[in-house]
């Protein structure tokens, strides 16, 4: 391959400094531009909201290199070895004669840049809504440091006491931790009926759901917003109007999700999907084999081992890996990118929440079988003072007992079991597979098995008909809807604490060491939903009444620590 390779990349933020800065280490003599139509380029717009919240004070550190360089197009030019044009609008691709038509936003002086190689960084734009007052003063998105840094100027300089967040995504969540800590009385809107519905199944976002409520967050779910509404002078805004109700604001913030800037790339007839993105194949080359694309402009496969359409999820992670692929390729090395399995992590709060794979109702949709089983304990030992409890919900398949995906949520270190699990599925692990690996184990990380691991072990009991269980969602159905009964098998300082709120007639407490002499107190013409804590003796309670003929029995998954209906504090 030539070595005076002329290289042109479009978009400067991750993606596009990630390709050059590699390519340049590959081929040192290639002819490298980037050009960015932002002043700004290779910003971490990931940590906006941890500006606003006050983590750090000065807004250009996510301009700036760990050792705190600007990277501006002089840093880029003189420390990565290559040319950036910052303020420069891509026009249009001229594939047949290998130019891009682009303009100095500047001086409005349009000129043609050669290239041999073309790389769409284009990334991604956030969603406005088209609802009336969306222009209005002090309505904020959430993607560009000014953005975050005009929010907490205002809120400062205006006094902001009531805000109102548009989305629960993971932006969402993220700024409704940092404007509620900087004491703004704040209302969540989200038009689906939970919190990141893109990201859990409703069981576990109703578990989320009660710490923001415990935070004082105000939910407005299932709600459509269809206006802002002005203040008297009809410049800022005043309210948030949804299809049920009117909201005081001071402030809006919203981000209802993110749209691929593939519009460049379809008018020059490059291959998009049909609801946005732009398609790539294993090496991130586009329906044109001189021209890669990656980042938040595109859509992604599913690694091998989940089935699934491709999907479009726009994370910075994956930006830099595609940027690295793409510079291996244009230098003649076949690295594949392997495709993404959706993994994602958010804190809100005391809360860590995060996803990997298939949820529930993705595996429904794709017609999976599947089994499924949700897991409620400490993340260390119990006699551990910082022991924190985690709910886990995991999904395998029937045929293969490949693991299909996991969330994770609750106090606890949620990230590690969230990255074990999105390695199995990325290395097509089994269930069995999953329990057998072996972790770091000291109690201040974890106990002997590990959370993840226990969490596998029951859903393998599970499949092979040994665990019988019910998620709380459907055990709130069958006591809903049947004559089914409850039986608490915790000691009893912890039933005069707290139980299942439940008829009295209905409701069973027998402790599980004596369950076996009692058994006969029982019905056996009824199913009986077993419950402890977190249901390990609920499971056992389980086992102990098959033994003794009782064959209409499960266990509540994740016990009363997992139970969003209503708890009866009797103790308290």
């Amino acid at each position: 391959m030539s070595s005076s390779l002329r290289v042109l990349i479009i978009g400067g933020v991750a993606c596009g400094p990630k390709s050059a800065s590699r390519l340049r280490r590959l081929m040192p003599d290639a002819d490298i531009t980037m050009v960015e139509r932002d002043q700004l380029v290779s910003y971490g717009a990931c940590g906006l909201p941890y500006y606003v919240e006050g983590e750090f004070s000065n807004i250009n550190a996510l301009t700036h290199t760990q050792v705190g360089l600007p990277r501006t197009p002089e840093f880029f030019e003189k420390t990565k070895g290559f040319t950036t044009l910052t303020r420069t609008e891509a026009l249009h691709i001229d594939r047949k004669n290998k130019k891009v038509r682009v303009k100095n936003l500047d001086t409005g002086q349009e000129e043609d840049l050669p290239y041999d190689k073309l790389v769409l960084a284009t990334g991604g734009s956030a969603f406005r809504p088209p609802i009336p007052g969306i222009d209005l003063k002090n309505v904020w998105f959430m993607t560009h440091p000014e953005h975050a840094r005009t929010l907490v100027d205002e809120i400062q300089a205006q006094g902001f006491q009531k805000a109102v967040m548009v989305g629960a995504g993971f932006i969402g969540m993220e700024v409704t931790e940092a404007l509620t800590n900087k004491g703004l009385d704040l209302t969540l809107v989200e038009m689906f009926d939970q919190v990141m519905p893109g990201v859990l199944d409703k069981d576990i976002a109703a578990y989320v759901q009660l710490h923001l409520d415990d935070n004082e967050v105000e939910l407005a779910l299932g709600e459509r917003v269809t206006a802002l509404n002005p203040d008297a002078s009809g410049k800022k805004v005043a309210a948030v109007q949804t299809d049920r109700q009117t909201i005081d604001a001071d402030c809006v913030i919203i981000a209802v999700g993110t749209r691929p800037n593939d519009s460049l790339a379809r008018e020059a007839g490059l291959a998009c999907a049909e609801k946005g993105g732009i398609l790539i194949n294993d090496y991130c080359q586009t329906s044109d084999p001189d021209i890669y694309s990656g980042g938040d402009c595109v859509v992604n496969r599913y690694i091998s081992s989940i089935a699934g359409n491709p999907m479009y999820v726009p994370l910075g992670s994956t930006a830099n890996k595609h940027g690295r692929v793409i510079a291996d390729h244009i230098a003649g090395m076949r690295t594949p990118f392997e495709g993404i399995s959706g993994t994602g992590i958010v804190k809100c709060f005391d809360f860590n929440i995060g996803r990997t794979g298939l949820t529930e109702k993705m595996a429904k949709q794709l017609n999976i079988d599947y089994e499924v089983i949700t897991w409620g304990g400490p993340d260390k030992p119990h006699y551990m003072k910082n022991a924190r409890y985690l709910l886990i919900k995991m999904l395998a398949s029937k045929r293969d007992r490949k693991v299909l995906g996991a969330q994770v949520a609750g106090m606890g270190e949620a990230a590690k079991r969230v990255d074990t699990v999105a390695a199995t599925i990325f290395f097509g692990g089994t269930l069995d597979q999953l329990a057998g690996i072996d972790l770091a184990y000291a109690p201040p990380y974890g106990p002997p098995i590990d959370p993840i691991a226990v969490c596998a072990q029951i859903l393998s009991n599970k499949m092979d008909g040994i665990a019988k269980s019910v998620s709380v969602e459907q055990a709130k159905h069958i006591m809903d809807t049947t004559d089914a009964v409850m039986l608490d098998v915790r000691e009893p300082d912890e039933n005069k604490m707290l139980t299942i709120e439940c008829e009295a007639d209905r409701h069973f407490h027998i402790p599980l060491g004596q369950l076996r002499e009692r058994m006969n107190e029982l019905p056996k013409d009824k199913d009986i939903l077993s419950y402890c804590k977190i249901s390990l003796r609920g499971y056992e309670a389980q086992l102990i009444l098959n033994a003794g003929g009782f064959d209409r029995v499960c266990f509540i998954e994740g016990g009363h620590e997992a139970w969003p209906y209503g708890l009866n504090y009797l103790g308290m």
